[in-house]
């Protein structure tokens, strides 16, 4: 062979591809990983995404989760100590004191009794302490009693008739954190006599974390707002009196409410979210090892990127050994692999007979084929993903186009079952003047808040979605227009518990059934419509439900009518 002459020449051999079999292993190795790589880092990148989205909403859910948990915990609480001061052994020995009598022994020995009485029904509670109006301990269901200090804020608050939750502060004597709960002792008239103060423990709430601790080496963190340890899923890493660091913390608060990466109090490097406690100065925090968080991501690169080293090594040996007898079909193959590395995966080469060529043939079919697989596989992933995006980002509630979907699927479900269902349609009263005087922000915490008292308020089996502005929808299968309505006014009387920054907020509701309002989605969502615009006209803040087009009895016969003949269309 004479040496190379042109510089064409002298680069195939510097990089070995004077041989027309190296020249087509290059051309197989370039066909394959051009398409294929970057629709496998496509795929990737995508697929870590959507990971990553995963990870975050179930580390913000199970926060959501445990600080709903630890609110009803707390209520519970409140209320427990709410209905123990109703008792008339507190108002019998606290009236005189009131009055400037002295406590008689036998008046002291009874309420001390009582409290012990009542200490001895409730796990959670350390102490109970009975106070005068002024804070002073008047008796206590344990010798020697507890130090208790009543602030005049606590007081002044106690007098309105409100429970007061405390701060938690770790207690040496019991080596654990407790907080105090302190309820008001009101006379039948409402006169304020004293208080009755409870110190719980949160032993209770390490199983409750429990339940939502996400993964397999995740947990959750019940913090004050200075970063005390309080409670934990993992009962057993908590130090006593262990504190969150201040970094840690400070850097879960500026995420409001989205993951990020720190380095938690046992120098782990941990992915997590806070969440606040509604209505206290408490915080759950959910997190997960970043070790576990990117093992996944891991499995999923090697998973992605084998199959592709193995195609590779695949259609490279298989080249290189036929290539050698492969001439004549070289410029057929050179061409349709360029249109391959172009991107269209829409050739197939004819068979070419036996023996090598053929051979050759069905191998480069076959590398095509991956490829159409690895794009459909992508494809299939998108549609994965355009189904992920059905939720209204705001409230978390499902949005319009999800709602018209399940619509049509309830109708034909309740046409097959002889079933009918509600649609509650909402209006926050007064919204465009709410927004236009306190800012769209102001707005927007209305409309999340509405989102979770519809959620916390209906069903697991309901469809709550965010129709559009601040109008909501829910979809109440197996659900008449009386159910619908009480349903409603549930939801109506939980909105008006809530605590605004901008004072209340109502709202106007509508129910309609299917089919006794309309056959049609449009038909029963247009129906509800009207019964809220006659709730607005009444004056807002009330539940209509809407008016039948027809009597009851023809109601019932058309309800009747339209099951036979579905029943006739099915058979």
């Amino acid at each position: 062979m004479s040496p190379p002459t042109s510089a064409l020449d002298r680069a195939l051999a510097t990089l070995r591809l004077a041989s027309i079999k190296n020249r087509i292993l290059a051309l197989a190795v370039v066909a394959t990983l051009g398409p294929s790589l970057g629709t496998v880092l496509m795929s990737y990148r995508q697929s870590r995404e959507a990971l990553t989205e995963n990870l975050n909403g179930e580390l913000r859910s199970r926060a959501l989760q445990a600080a709903r948990e630890v609110d009803l915990w707390v209520r519970e609480r409140s209320y427990d100590v709410r209905v123990v001061t109703g008792s008339l052994e507190f108002s019998e020995n606290l009236d005189p004191l009131r009055e400037g009598a002295p406590q008689s022994p036998l008046g002291r020995s009874r309420l001390t009794d009582y409290l012990v009485g009542v200490h001895q029904r409730f796990a959670d509670y350390d102490e109970l302490l009975v106070a005068d109006v002024t804070g002073q301990t008047v008796s206590s269901s344990r010798e020697p009693a507890g130090d208790l200090t009543v602030p005049e804020e606590w007081l002044a608050r106690l007098a309105r008739g409100e429970t007061v939750v405390g701060e938690p502060a770790w207690s040496s004597e019991l080596a654990a954190p407790v907080v105090t709960l302190v309820a008001p002792i009101e006379s039948g008239d409402a006169r304020f006599l004293g208080l009755l103060a409870a110190r719980l423990t949160f032993a209770a709430l390490d199983s409750l974390l429990g339940s939502a601790a996400p993964g397999e080496g995740g947990r959750v963190d019940l913090v004050t707002s200075d970063g005390l340890l309080v409670a934990s899923s993992d009962d057993s890493a908590r130090p006593a009196g262990g504190r969150v660091s201040a970094e840690g913390l400070a850097a879960l608060r500026a995420s409001e409410g989205g993951s990020i990466e720190y380095v938690d109090r046992s120098g782990v490097a941990m992915v997590g979210t806070s969440i606040p406690v509604p209505g206290l100065t408490w915080a759950v925090i959910t997190q997960i090892p970043s070790a576990e968080a990117r093992a996944q991501a891991a499995a999923l690169r090697n998973s992605t990127l084998l199959p592709l080293a193995i195609l590779v090594v695949v259609v490279g040996g298989v080249a290189y050994l036929l290539g050698s007898v492969i001439v004549r079909p070289l410029a057929r193959l050179t061409a349709r692999a360029g249109a391959v590395a172009a991107g269209d995966l829409s050739i197939d080469l004819p068979q070419a007979g036996g023996g090598e060529v053929g051979y050759l043939t069905q191998v480069f079919n076959d590398m095509v084929g991956r490829l159409r697989a690895s794009r459909k596989e992508l494809a299939e992933r998108s549609r994965e993903l355009e189904r992920l995006a059905v939720t209204d980002l705001l409230t978390g509630l499902h949005n319009r186009r999800y709602l018209v979907d399940t619509f049509e699927k309830e109708i034909k479900r309740a046409d097959r079952y002889e079933r009918p269902f509600c649609v509650i349609m909402l209006d926050v009263d007064r919204f465009k003047q709410f927004n236009d005087t306190y800012g769209h922000r102001a707005g927007d915490k209305v409309l999340v808040a509405m989102g979770e008292v519809l959620r916390q308020a209906t069903r697991n089996l309901d469809v709550c979605a965010r129709y559009g502005g601040e109008e909501f929808i829910a979809l109440l299968p197996e659900c008449e227009l009386e159910n619908g309505v009480k349903a409603a006014e549930r939801v109506r009387e939980r909105l008006s518990r809530e605590a605004f920054e901008h004072g209340p907020v109502t709202v106007s509701v509508g129910v309609a059934e299917f089919p006794m309002h309309g056959e049609s989605a449009s038909a029963v969502i247009g129906a509800a419509d009207e019964a809220l615009y006659e709730a607005k006209r009444r004056g807002r803040d009330r539940v209509c439900g809407a008016r039948a087009p027809v009597t009851p009895t023809e109601g019932k016969k058309k309800a009747t009518k339209r099951a036979a003949a579905a029943r006739k269309k099915r058979a």
